[in-house]
């Protein structure tokens, strides 16, 4: 176990999002705290005066004393893809969490049933209460469902599954679709940032349109020189031809400008935001409130980038950026 927040936890994207349609879909037993709040996207609350028909109302999925042989188990469905690290969260169960835990993960077109193959992802493994225990993955094999066993019984507050989406570009993307080259869903992933004091740099690329000024990636207020950036890994190396920028619900937040570089890299361990070899796409654009901004960038002479570096001038808040080009297969 990995007593600190690893950098699996800010490099990958939590594939058990119900926005990228994950789904819990079983358990053995959820009789103090439902299955379902295992994936909520919101950090676990403690309400200590909340109690329902069964006894304290907890926020995750909390199974009965068990009074006979065997433990307890609830299956996921995730967003397919690749996992390189697990957060077993226990928050706020003190004297009811499961001591153990280990994890089985299948792939499939259909959910699990009986006959499913369930191979060891996480062999079993000591946890901690009221803690987040995070675990290290190191499958190289895509996933499309999880199954999360408690030995023997207790309460888990969430469950994260940090990796990257798969997406078989072959199949669905031929070289003349244009696609959002830097989407959650089409293997994207946000590597670093210089800041993200109000929300997280991820929901640059999530799907759909931000919800709220916290779905989306927001620096603190800069009170010196410079200018705010973050760097993405594109699902694909393409040709970035147009770029969207939406700065929805942030109305005296939103950057006055923003710009676009970017680079083709072999690794992710070369990427250093001040290097010499980003190449310009988008050269600084004025930025409005609450709005959608596009810029057609299909003339820039960058070429297939598989990294973006984005740039806001010079803080502030964005909620999605969306980078439409053509997946580069040479």
């Amino acid at each position: 176990m990995i007593r600190s927040a690893p950098d699996f936890v800010h490099c990958y994207i939590d594939l058990a999002q119900p926005r990228l349609g994950a789904q819990v879909l079983s358990a053995s037993d959820e009789f103090f705290a439902r299955k379902e709040r295992l994936i909520k996207p919101q950090a676990p609350v403690f309400i200590a005066d909340k109690y329902d028909d069964h006894g304290k109302w907890m926020d995750g999925w909390e199974t009965r004393r068990r009074r006979e042989a065997g433990h307890d188990f609830c299956v996921v469905k995730i967003c397919a893809g690749t996992v390189s690290g697990l957060d077993i969260d226990t928050t706020h169960f003190t004297g009811n969490y499961p001591s153990h835990a280990s994890v089985d993960a299948c792939s499939g077109p259909a959910d699990p049933d009986a006959d499913t193959d369930w191979k060891p992802l996480l062999s079993k493994v000591e946890l901690q209460g009221d803690s987040h225990n995070y675990f290290s993955i190191g499958s190289d094999a895509a996933w499309t469902h999880l199954r999360l066993n408690i030995y023997p019984d207790g309460g888990v507050a969430r469950l994260r599954v940090y990796g990257q989406a798969h997406c078989d570009w072959s199949a669905g993307n031929p070289p003349d679709q244009v696609a959002d080259l830097a989407a959650m869903s089409n293997g994207g992933r946000v590597l670093a940032c210089n800041d993200m004091h109000y929300g997280h740099m991820s929901n640059l690329i999530a799907p759909g349109r931000g919800v709220n000024m916290g779905d989306g990636w927001e620096t603190r207020r800069r009170r010196g020189p410079g200018h705010d950036w973050v760097i993405l890994k594109l699902g694909h190396r393409g040709l970035v031809q147009s770029v969207e920028v939406d700065t929805a619900f942030f109305k005296g937040n939103y950057p006055h400008h923003c710009s676009l570089h970017g680079a083709n890299l072999d690794r992710d361990a070369d990427i250093d935001a001040g290097a010499p070899y980003w190449l310009e796409i988008l050269p600084q654009g004025l930025l409005g409130p609450d709005r959608v901004h596009r810029f057609d960038v299909s003339g820039n002479p960058a070429g297939p980038v598989s990294h973006i570096r984005f740039n806001i001038y010079p803080d502030g808040g964005v909620s999605r950026l969306r980078l439409y080009g053509l997946p580069d297969y040479s």
